[in-house]
């Protein structure tokens, strides 16, 4: 796990120094070693940066950047199969001279060509220049647990694992690009491809993306795609089976993770996805685990039961109780990590057991992804019951009413701005094509309204489209189409992002077992019942998996998650924060904002009337990163 950063300058006028700075800025993804190198091309300089966390062969021989041939790489993450593919590559007579998995990615690349990319079972951002072909190319990982941004103006590029290092290249531009506010305000995070700035993207997961330095342009491609696996023919296995496949599947995928030079450890909630990780994992250790947990004086507490299943599965546990104070502190670090803004307020609890897990180990396994493959959310239940209900309007009627409601607007003041919002949703979605139908609804089940949400601009600012905005008719029911689209964008555009940059600020790396690309690829093609039993039964299988580790009396609860006060603390303990940043001199420090409309919002929420409590979540990390970012 590190970070690495890079620019391509045809001018040929970047300084090692400034390399030097621009990777600097990732100390914290790898304060083990760091490295710089300047390859002066026919065409270019092309800048190659790398801060190291030492996980594999924690000897000097894995610095970055590392050559082999006519290759060049900087690489953060891991390939947890490398072991095979090594022995692979020397039955062809490649010969090594380190233990990372580093070189045998060039080596690799040398003897596959880029198709080596759909071998490496791991999580990866890879910047890799082949100088024959005069070709940067940039990889990013399936599910996206690893981030690459990019930035390209008047020729010039820059990538890296975190915009702050793009942002200490003199040629980056600060730009606001507008049409993001939107879907900020929309979903609390700032949706692949686009950033908050202009000029300025991230690679999706499952993509590469090749610099050519002959014609100075790039393209981007995916290389992989989750859709692909949910459109192929579902699997011809009975439930035990698929059940018995699955087993075995999840114990490889565990398995590699566990692959390390440095100790590794467990984040535990108590949940069935993490129970998942840290059972299956305990059963095929001869040595004791050692899992994590963080309980807190407020909000919701799943200490007791993450104790409970640990003290069962016999693991080496580690739990702390945090005060609210402790809890708070972390809130002004927030900005500095993320770069830009984002709204999810767990990333306060990912943080604080990030910080308590450090303290004994380098690696960390979470448990994110078991909602989207396997159909945990209750938004899939929401829409299902939805669509049931949509679906007994008869079909003639459907387009007049959904056209009414188009152009109409809800706004009676005896109604409450909820039912306002759903009632205007449902009607919006009804559609004669039901593929069409379900992805509206689903759609606009994650968004608010528009209408209200421009208020809070001093104009226009427009909208880049909506990242679950996708085409159904290849999913064999909504709730895939509607798993997908969280696969898609919300598990790594959210989850994925809060868990790097709160394992990385602490020098941690974070490895996600369920997002093994096996494991999706295998539960695509399962029939929905096997994931979805009706009702609020989601994650059927990886449950009866579970239960023969755990007993399911112990783990029937509801589902919980990290929870705390959040909007309680903003009017209490935290409303100094409210005052510093949604003042009316504060939010008029952008141009952005329509200052009395959204004055007006944060005295609603003050006095506990506003419906849309997390917009001033949202909007006080936006100002907090305005102000780590732009005015400093």
């Amino acid at each position: 796990m590190c970070g690495l950063t890079g620019f391509v300058d045809f001018a040929k006028g970047t300084s090692p120094f400034c390399l030097q700075t621009m990777t600097d800025t990732l100390a914290h993804r790898g304060p083990d070693a760091n490295g710089v190198r300047i390859l002066d091309t026919p065409h270019a300089q092309i800048g190659l940066g790398h801060a190291r966390l030492s996980i594999l062969d924690l000897s000097s021989d894995g610095k970055q950047p590392m050559s082999y041939r006519h290759l060049s790489i900087v690489f953060n993450g891991e390939i947890y199969n490398y072991k095979e593919l090594k022995q692979e590559l020397k039955k062809q007579g490649h010969q090594f001279t380190t233990g990372t998995d580093t070189e045998v990615i060039l080596h690799a690349f040398d003897a596959w060509g880029e198709q080596a990319i759909d071998r490496f079972i791991g999580m990866f951002s890879i910047a890799i220049y082949n100088a024959k072909t005069e070709k940067l190319s940039l990889f990013r990982d399936r599910a996206g647990v690893k981030p690459m941004y990019y930035f390209e103006k008047n020729g010039f590029f820059l990538f890296g694992s975190e915009l702050k290092a793009l942002m200490g290249h003199p040629q980056f531009k600060k730009e606001i690009d507008s049409s993001v506010l939107l879907p900020y305000f929309q979903l609390g995070y700032i949706p692949a491809p686009h950033t908050i700035f202009k000029n300025c993207y991230k690679l999706k997961p499952g993509h590469r993306l090749d610099y050519n330095m002959s014609s100075k342009s790039y393209s981007s491609m995916p290389y992989w795609n989750v859709r692909d696996y949910y459109a192929s023919p579902k699997l011809s296995m009975d439930y035990p089976e698929a059940k018995d496949a699955l087993s075995d599947l999840l114990v490889s995928a565990f398995q590699y993770r566990m692959v390390s030079d440095v100790p590794v450890g467990v984040f535990l909630s108590g949940g069935y996805d993490s129970t998942a990780v840290a059972s299956i994992l305990q059963a095929n250790q001869l040595e004791r685990i050692k899992t994590f947990t963080i309980g807190f004086e407020e909000g919701n507490n799943e200490a007791p039961f993450a104790k409970q299943t640990a003290a069962h599965l016999g693991t080496d546990h580690y739990e702390y109780i945090c005060t609210t104070a402790e809890a708070q502190k972390i809130i002004p670090q927030l900005p500095y990590f993320y770069d830009e803004p984002f709204g999810d307020s767990s990333a306060i609890p990912t943080s604080l057991v990030s910080q308590l897990a450090r303290k004994e180990v380098t690696v960390a396994l979470s448990a994110d992804g078991g909602d989207e493959i396997f159909c945990g959310y209750t938004s899939y239940f929401n829409l299902e019951r939805q669509l049931a209900r949509l679906n007994q309007v008869p079909s003639a009627l459907k387009p007049v009413l959904s056209a009414i409601a188009g152009s109409v607007s809800i706004t009676n003041k005896l109604v409450s701005p909820a039912l306002q919002h759903k009632a205007h949703t449902a009607l919006t979605s009804l559609d004669k094509n039901d593929y069409r139908q379900a992805s509206q609804l689903f759609q606009k089940m994650k968004e608010k309204p528009l209408s209200y949400l421009r208020k809070f601009f001093s104009k226009d600012v427009g909208q880049v489209s909506s990242p679950y905005d996708i085409d159904y008719k290849s999913f064999a029911s909504p709730l895939e189409g509607a798993m997908a689209a969280d696969y898609l964008s919300y598990l790594p555009d959210d989850i994925l992002t809060k868990v790097d940059r709160s394992t990385m600020s602490v020098s941690l790396e974070g490895r996600d077992p369920l997002l093994d690309h096996r494991i999706i690829e295998f539960a695509a093609r399962l029939p929905l019942d096997y994931k979805y039993g009706g009702g609020k039964n989601g994650k059927r299988i990886l449950k009866d998996i579970v239960h023969d580790y755990v007993p399911q009396k112990m783990m029937d609860r509801p589902k919980a998650g990290f929870s705390l006060p959040i909007y309680s603390w903003l009017r209490g303990d935290l409303s100094y924060l409210v005052e510093e940043y949604l003042s009316e001199t504060a939010l008029a420090r952008s141009g952005l904002f329509n200052v009395s409309f959204v004055r007006k919002q944060v005295a609603l929420f003050m006095d506990r009337k506003l419906h849309y409590s997390p917009l001033i979540w949202y909007l006080l990390m936006f100002q907090m990163w305005w102000d780590e970012w732009m005015e400093k």
